[in-house]
């Protein structure tokens, strides 16, 4: 064979190694030295291409989608600083859990580390941010070669869907030519599929869960965001089951759709409530069991770690369970599943009034939050008008900072099927747009808002780019308070002195330019009262950008007024 044969040969088992592994979708930026990769992919019919020049945004991008879809994605570059950009998204996959499969082409041995141009060394680029790394082989004409391909994708894909989820990296040296033979059938596997276990607990953990719950007298669920993929059928059939007041996270997606029979458990408050200290007194706990991530409320905590209930299980299906406020006294190696509903378990010794408490409670802060938008006219009213009246079927992608913290506050129990999504694993503003438009593409069939600050928007503005490659169809809502908001809330804010250059950042900028840049409909809402023009779309543009003026001071005095209702009522 020759060199374009073999090299032909060599780009199209990697591609049939990935879709053998079930890999559909692909996240391509161009670039010289992937160019045989790109062509092997762009050229096969199993999968779907998208493209975005710009190599951080086009990360989130498959980030986005692999959300979405549950599902891996894979992403490829070029050598040099472009492998560099996807960095902090593979940040996010690793903490959010998301299935990555980040391919960098780079240059041949013999060019690394002697000065070659678009060079840098990209061998374990990614450090521990990554579940697993390899480097490939040149492409050569060897036996050993190919299979080596094949066994190692599925390694790659295997690590990358096994609980926790991740990202993992294959780096693969290529020599000029660069030029390969389209093939229309991809080359037959020798490895045909691979089988990953459930996670499940033992006996002895299931009995320990059992005891500790039978022995309960004042107890709470708390869920926070759950695994790619939970089934959230088996958390509601447990919730039906122990009859415990349930801390639901907006992330968990357990405040949406909500069963009737399900609906006097489920706490959506909790982080109002816990800010009233005789509250904290009267619902101290003697068990709490938690699924998913940590929540974002602070408050919640704060009162775990004070209050350290006997009893503090997290079930999670990661052997390093997260744990930030160190009150774990016991671990559950699991995912969620069928087994929570086989435990053995009696409700007969729960304390009814200590449900009621927290039930009581509950209703007095959502008739507050209720009222909210009648009183104010802040971002929370915004955001509170938003969830009341977002359409059945669709999804929000909300920014980190402000946006999930309001979102978190005003998402009230509801029987309507919407769903909140967000970048929690490292909590960052960066990417939230482009991730959010590959979230779409996953999910095609509902409808997809983003809910997003200034700033952030600003950060990942290069994430339009991608539609102009590819279809695509979300309503980005712009909060645009001139800056930082979330600082207004902390203790930078009582210092005046360079609070405004270091923490509020104003820019003065407004974005009708961006939208008539990348073809969007806009809408400038200056006025509370202007909020219908959220769901009154004037032409069929698949993309919307929707900016909203508010005012940060406020912004904080309106939620001070809400939170201090509420803690007089509860008083």
């Amino acid at each position: 064979m020759n060199e374009r044969e073999i090299l032909t040969r060599y780009v199209y088992q990697v591609v049939a190694s990935l879709v053998q592994n079930g890999v559909e979708d692909i996240v391509i930026s161009p670039g010289s030295r992937s160019t045989p990769l790109a062509y092997a992919f762009a050229s096969t019919k199993n999968l779907n291409v998208y493209r975005q020049v710009d190599e951080r945004s086009a990360a989130f991008f498959a980030l986005g989608i692999a959300k979405a879809k549950a599902k891996p994605v894979v992403l490829l570059c070029t050598s040099g600083t472009a492998a560099a950009n996807y960095f902090p998204a593979i940040v996010e996959a690793k903490y959010a859990r998301v299935p990555l499969v980040v391919i960098t082409a780079d240059r041949p041995h013999e060019l690394r580390e002697v000065g070659a141009p678009q060079a840098i060394n990209q061998i374990r680029l990614y450090g521990e941010q990554v579940k697993w790394t390899a480097e490939f082989p040149i492409p050569d004409g060897a036996k050993q070669t190919l299979p080596y391909i094949e066994r190692h994708i599925a390694r790659g894909v295997n690590i990358a869907t096994t609980a926790p989820f991740g990202p993992v990296h294959f780096n693969v040296p290529f020599r000029e030519p660069l030029l390969i033979d389209f093939q229309e059938e991809l080359p037959a596997q020798t490895f045909h599929s691979s089988f990953i276990g459930i996670i499940a607990p033992s006996e002895q953990a299931k009995d320990v869960l059992a005891t500790a719950i039978n022995q309960t007298k004042r107890g709470f669920i708390i869920v926070g965001e759950l695994a790619l993929g939970s089934d959230l059928k088996q958390i509601w059939s447990f919730i039906r089951k122990l009859k415990w007041p349930v801390l639901v996270e907006s992330l968990s997606n357990l405040r949406t759709n909500v069963p009737e029979d399900c609906a006097p458990y489920i706490i959506s408050t909790y982080d109002a409530l816990l800010k009233n200290s005789n509250f904290k007194e009267k619902v101290v706990a003697d068990t709490v069991i938690r699924f998913g991530a940590q929540p974002v409320s602070k408050f919640l905590t704060i009162f775990l770690t004070e209050s350290l209930p006997s009893n503090y299980i997290v079930i999670d299906e990661d052997p390093m369970f997260r744990d930030s406020s160190a009150v774990s006294t016991h671990f559950i190696h699991a995912n969620v599943g069928n087994w929570l509903n086989e435990l053995n378990i009696d409700s007969s010794n729960f304390d009814k009034d200590y449900l009621n408490k927290w039930r009581n409670s509950e209703e007095v802060a959502v008739k507050h939050i209720k009222e909210y938008a009648e009183i104010e006219s802040d971002e929370g009213a915004v955001v509170r008008y938003l969830l009341e009246n977002l359409p059945n079927e669709s999804d929000l992608f909300v920014s980190s900072s402000m946006p999930i913290r309001d979102i978190d506050t005003f998402l009230l129990p509801t029987s309507k099927d919407i769903q909140i999504f967000a970048n929690r694993g490292a909590n960052g503003i960066d990417g939230v747009m482009s991730t959010a438009i590959g979230f779409s593409q996953g999910r095609k069939e509902r409808e997809l808002f983003l809910l997003i600050g200034d700033l952030a928007f600003l950060h990942d503005v290069n994430a339009l780019i991608t539609t102009r490659y590819q279809p695509c169809k979300i309503t980005v809502i712009v909060l645009n308070n001139d800056g930082g908001g979330i600082f207004s809330y902390l203790s930078q804010s009582t210092v005046k002195e360079y609070y405004e250059d270091l923490f509020g950042t104003p820019t003065s900028l407004q974005f009708e330019a961006v939208a008539n840049m990348y073809n969007m409909e806009y809408v400038r809402i200056q006025e509370f009262n202007e909020l219908n023009q959220l769901f009154n779309k004037e032409n069929e543009n698949p993309l919307r950008l929707i900016e909203i003026f508010t005012d940060r001071q406020k912004n904080v005095i309106a939620h001070r007024n809400l939170w201090q209702r509420i803690h007089t009522e509860l008083e």
